[in-house]
């Protein structure tokens, strides 16, 4: 009697355990699929997002991009990159390349010369390949 009650006792044990393992899994993994910055997992969407995001940060209305702009600016560049390189779907196509010389012209200056200005030359190309992404990505390429 007692042997099959001290049975029944760990079954029920190892059940309650299994129970828990998965409860933690499922509220763990939920905790980790949204992004901080916003971005969506698609990727269209996504790029016209960080393109406007940046065209908006590196825009002279004061001169230079405050310091909370600049690690906006840094998040987004480092979540876009790690969502979408390593995607072989994607980091094939010309908006995808595009957009990533661009975030890394950006991510270069912001390591370099954090406390200067962008120039008007690399603002400049940074519009105009950050739009050159934007039309690829709509298009479709």
């Amino acid at each position: 009697m007692f042997a099959a009650l001290r049975g029944f006792g760990q079954q029920l044990v190892r059940a309650g355990l299994q129970l828990l393992l998965v409860v933690a899994l499922v509220f763990g993994l939920s905790a980790c699929g949204g992004t901080p910055s916003g971005l969506t997992g698609t990727y269209v969407d996504d790029t016209v997002s960080v393109a406007k995001s940046l065209l908006s940060i590196i825009a002279p209305e004061d001169g230079q991009a405050s310091s909370e702009q600049q690690q906006q600016a840094r998040d987004l560049i480092n979540e876009y990159i790690s969502l979408y390189r390593p995607n072989s779907r994607v980091n094939g196509l010309a908006s995808f390349t595009t957009m990533q010389t661009a975030l890394n012209s950006l991510a270069a200056h912001y390591a370099s010369y954090n406390n200067r200005p962008l120039s008007d030359d690399l603002r400049a190309r940074l519009e105009k390949e950050l739009h050159k992404a934007e039309l690829s990505v709509v298009r479709g390429s």
